[in-house]
Parts: structure tokens; sequence; C-alpha cells
């Protein structure tokens, strides 16, 4: 079965600068794939290049078919730019049916997704007046009017206070549930952890890494002790393939071999430990460990 989402050598070029450079992502369903990378780094480019809003060199397939395919795209991929795009003056409820006629979809779906996105108290409001919080939830009752399969999101946590992130957080991870693949781009990468399955990054316009959450342990947690014999567990350390650096504040920080290990390792050699802390690995640091040339000067 294909991917709900397949991009393959996607490019993109604006006064012979490449912004986009043979991107090839994929979005499986069921799962919310998190599309990394810095300000700038071309995730937005790709997303339009995906969704046929520019054109550009690549191919991507939804189900296994190029969108413009597919006879009602709308029922199969549902996407989120920034908010949601209509006349000032229209409340949320007009804008709504008029994206549903245009889709040949029934008025009735409108409360629907408004309900579900939180907004029924602000159906009847027009959309110049809604908030930065409520122009998301807005933009994401849009997509799912035709309740499609694919949902593609640039940047919805942008701007979004605690509460708003938190509802964007669960809402996103039980679509994913219905069997949903949902891609949110985003340069959030603390909240990305908590959200995303997997992860695509981006520096330069090049994909530099795509994984996922669960495979994030393998790059390695991260141990600090305090031991009078510290230094006696470096080369065991080094022998598995771990790295030990002495510190300032003379403890040890040891990564790439859990706590379990190192005490194990301590105790067969008598080693008294004083002090213990086991940092688990973040996406923070596999982000910059993988997307460290976008932050070289050229």
């Amino acid at each position: 079965m294909p991917d709900a989402v397949h991009a393959d050598g996607l490019a993109w070029q604006y006064r012979g600068h490449r912004i986009v450079d043979s991107v090839s992502l994929t979005a499986p369903a069921g799962t919310v794939t998190g599309f990394l990378g810095a300000n700038g780094a071309g995730k937005t480019t790709t997303l339009r290049l995906m969704l046929g809003l520019l054109s550009g060199q690549g191919t991507t397939t939804y189900l296994g078919r190029p969108l413009r395919q597919w006879r009602d795209p709308a029922r199969i991929v549902g996407a989120v730019m920034g908010g949601v795009a209509g006349h000032p003056k229209h409340t949320l409820t007009a804008h709504l049916r008029m994206v549903a006629a245009g889709a040949g979809l029934p008025d009735t779906r409108v409360p629907e997704v408004i309900d579900s996105v939180g907004l029924t108290d602000t159906a009847h409001k027009p959309l110049a007046t809604l908030s930065l919080g409520m122009a998301q939830r807005a933009g994401i009752a849009q997509a799912l009017l035709a309740d499609p399969p694919v949902l593609i999101l640039d940047e919805p946590a942008n701007g979004l206070d605690p509460h708003s992130i938190r509802w964007l957080r669960d809402t996103l991870r039980r679509m994913a549930s219905e069997g949903k693949a949902v891609l949110v781009s985003s340069h959030l990468l603390a909240e990305m952890q908590h959200l995303a399955d997997r992860i695509v990054v981006l520096a330069r316009g090049r994909v530099v890494a795509e994984t996922t959450i669960e495979d994030l342990a393998r790059f390695g947690s991260e141990v600090t002790l305090q031991s009078p014999r510290a230094g006696e567990l470096a080369e065991p350390v080094r022998q598995l393939n771990g790295t030990f650096t002495t510190l300032d504040d003379g403890k040890v920080r040891i990564r790439g071999i859990s706590r379990f290990l190192i005490g194990d390792m301590a105790a067969a050699r008598g080693i008294t430990i004083h002090w213990l802390d086991e940092r688990p690995p973040s996406l923070e640091d596999f982000y910059l460990s993988v997307a460290e040339e976008e932050f070289r000067i050229p």
C-alpha cells in the first residue's frame, strides 16, 4: 500500500538560487510527521510545491496518485497555509459555506467542523475579528470540511498561546489516531517532540534527516555523574563507543550509554558514585547536530 503522501525530487529556484534542492519525504497514514527547519530553510516552498501551488521539479503523490488526478482534491488533502483566507466581512459560517459549496459538500458539514475545532461561539463573527488562535482553528475547520485522509499544515502553532498549542497538539494527535496522515511544518522543536511520531529535517533546502521519534533515542542519552574514581570509567565507556568528557566542576559527562549500564560498570569495578543524572535525548540536540550547516556563515 503506498504512503499517504510521497514527495520525490522536489526542486525550485529563484533568480538562480536553489531554494528547494532534491527534497524527498513521506507521510504515512495514522502518523504525525513533523517537517522541521529554521525560518528560511524552505519548508513553506516545499509544501507549496507538494500542493501544486508552485511549479517546479519533482512529483508528489497522495494515496498513490498526483493530486491533479483526483476528481475531488479537497476530499483527499486539507491544507492550512496560515490561518483562513476569506473576505474579512464574511462570517466564519458564511465563509465555510462558500468553500463547502465549491467542494460539492452540504451546508450541514459546516457546523460540524466549526464545533470540532471549538469555534461554535465564534461561528457568526466576521473573519476580521478573529484572533490569531481562532484564525488557525478556522483554517483547520476549512481543511476538515471534506474529511480528507491527508492534512498539511504550515507552521500552525505560530503565535499561539499555551492553551491553543495544547488544543492543537491534542487535535492533531486525535486525527492521526483516526488514520489520517498529518504533515506539520514547524521550527518549534520542543513542541514537535511532544506532537510528532516521525520527523523530517530540512536545512538550506535539503533533507538532512528523516527518522522516528522512537528511533531518536538511539541518538544517545546524556549522563552526568560525580565520583572520586570517575576517570576509571573513561576507557570502558569508549570501548562501548560512548563519549567521556570531564567537566569544569569535577563531574563527568557520558553520552551514548544508559545510566543502567554505567551503574553496572561502576559496580563491577567497586567504584562509588556520589551523584548521577540522565537527560534523555532531545529533538533539539538531534536537530542541531544534523542541521549544523544551517547556522554556518557562508
